[in-house]
């Protein structure tokens, strides 16, 4: 795969899956670095902080403590521009059911919907439809 991205950011509180999905990503070699916050307060004071890289990539879990992927996305929509990513934002979740799948793929920031969990084939497949 020559596609090389500067930075994915993964917004999600489960620490097995972080840690398999970073594993993946990293076996590629599809990125420069691989950020990884528990929740969507952490993840929009990642977004906000000027001496960060900003994300091509994002995956985002739906079902998080403290903000989930639903309120990260309201507050996300509310950012001043210049701390809006320009990336692909992807859901990432375990939820099969078609209404989150609709609901996500309503908000004009979301890009995709995708499901637990992250293997080469299905990251290939991400690459080649968003950044190819």
């Amino acid at each position: 795969m020559s596609i090389k991205l500067k930075s994915i950011l993964i917004i999600d509180d489960n620490e097995a899956d972080n840690f398999l999905h970073k594993m993946v990503i990293d076996k590629m070699g599809i990125t420069e670095r691989v950020d990884i916050v528990n929740d969507g307060v952490q993840a929009l004071e990642f977004l906000k902080n000027e001496n960060q890289l900003t994300p091509d990539l994002i995956f985002l879990d739906i079902n998080m403590p403290k903000m989930d992927g639903w309120e990260f996305l309201e507050h996300y929509q509310l950012l001043d521009p210049a701390q809006k990513s320009k990336a692909i934002i992807l859901m990432l979740t375990t939820s099969e059911n078609p209404k989150d799948r609709e609901r996500a793929l309503r908000i004009e920031d979301v890009k995709g919907y995708e499901i637990k969990p992250l293997e080469q084939a299905k990251i290939e497949r991400i690459l080649d439809v968003y950044f190819s």
